[in-house]
């Protein structure tokens, strides 16, 4: 088994870390279903809060 350096192991992860694209694709569409689940519950939640007078 070979030696490898540190600093070849840290520029082979800096490498690695700007071939990844999707990372940014995922953040979003995960804030726009959190934010849609939120309005929805409100949406549906909102028809029960009816007051009876």
């Amino acid at each position: 088994m070979a030696h490898t350096p540190h600093t070849d192991l840290l520029a082979a992860a800096a490498t690695a870390a700007e071939q990844q694209g999707a990372g940014n694709l995922l953040r979003v569409v995960l804030i726009v279903m959190v934010v849609g689940c939120v309005l929805t519950a409100w949406f549906l939640l909102r028809g029960y809060s009816r007051k009876d007078d």
